[in-house]
């Protein structure tokens, strides 16, 4: 599975102390926001505005990650570690963040949804992949989304069974602007000049093989990781080969390595968001994001 080794460190409180901080329950520290309502604890901004979009306002949902902050790097607090216990539902994908599936398998194995068991994974790059490693980065295809927005609401009508009918109803709302956003992707993305989209990491595989592109990752997995000079090497002759115009930087992460790459191959740079965050005050939301992506793909691959 995808620990990000060397870069992520997993410093949960020990058991015995998330032990007592559990047995004191919600006297030990309030919840911010909870104002009383039951929490679905979502481990960042995808799933976060996705419990949003189900659950409604009977339930709060509680964003593990700050927005802005790269949800890779993740360190939970006592707190955070208390709230994912005591959550009505803890909702993630699992190999994202290792202190989130520390956190579920210790405290809240019997009320979670792994976004991840729901739908068909692609396997980690080749350069990551070990047993059974799976790229997490699902949401970036809309149709798998929306297979994961059933689920969510098939889960809370077994929550809150009064109220099923509520869940599951918006659960279809939330799959139809999924389906239509899909279709959108597919008539932009239909006819390319060229099908390669070179990305500062390798977020972006659901999305190529949802609409017949090919990702060419700069880094793997990890967004942090620093490819060789061998890498660069290949990678400057690449895209020199395909034609290709763009290489992909980021919102959350440096840009330096795809920058580095860009320089090297003589061709511009664009941001193309992976949708893991919005920085604070932000206006955006997942769609915004999406359609932002479709518009910046669309010249860089000279789509008609």
């Amino acid at each position: 599975m995808f620990t990000h080794n060397s870069r992520v460190r997993t410093r949960l409180l020990p058991l015995a102390m998330a032990a007592a901080l559990v047995a004191c329950g919600c006297g030990c520290g309030a919840r911010a926001n909870g104002g009383g309502k039951p929490v679905i604890a979502a481990a960042f901004y995808p799933l976060a505005w996705l419990a949003e979009q189900v659950a409604g306002p009977g339930f709060y949902v509680q964003n593990l990650t700050k927005p802005g902050a790269e949800p890779h790097d993740l360190e939970l607090t006592p707190r955070q570690v208390i709230d994912v216990g005591e959550s009505k539902l803890a909702f993630y994908v699992k190999g994202v963040q290792p202190a989130v599936d520390k956190a579920v398998r210790q405290h809240a194995k019997g009320h979670s949804l792994d976004a991840e068991s729901v739908v068909r994974t692609l396997p980690a790059p080749q350069d990551e992949a070990g047993d059974g490693a799976a790229d997490p980065h699902l949401w970036l295809d809309p149709t798998r989304f929306a297979t994961v927005a059933t689920a969510l609401g098939e889960r809370l009508a077994r929550v809150d069974a009064p109220n099923a009918a509520v869940y599951r109803s918006r659960a279809a709302q939330v799959v139809t602007r999924l389906n239509a956003l899909d279709a959108e992707f597919r008539t932009g993305l239909r006819d390319c000049a060229r099908k390669e989209i070179v990305t500062g990491h390798s977020a972006f595989g659901y999305l190529a093989e949802r609409y017949g592109l090919t990702q060419v990752g700069v880094a793997g997995l990890d967004p942090d990781a620093e490819p060789s000079p061998r890498r660069i090497a290949d990678l400057t002759g690449l895209v020199r080969r395909t034609g290709a115009t763009t290489v992909f930087t980021e919102t959350l992460t440096s840009p330096k390595t795809a920058a580095t790459l860009a320089q090297e191959a003589g061709v511009r740079t664009e941001v193309l968001d992976p949708a893991e965050g919005v920085r604070p005050h932000s206006h955006d939301d997942y769609f915004s994001i999406m359609r932002r992506d479709l518009a910046t793909l669309r010249p860089a691959l000279g789509c008609s």
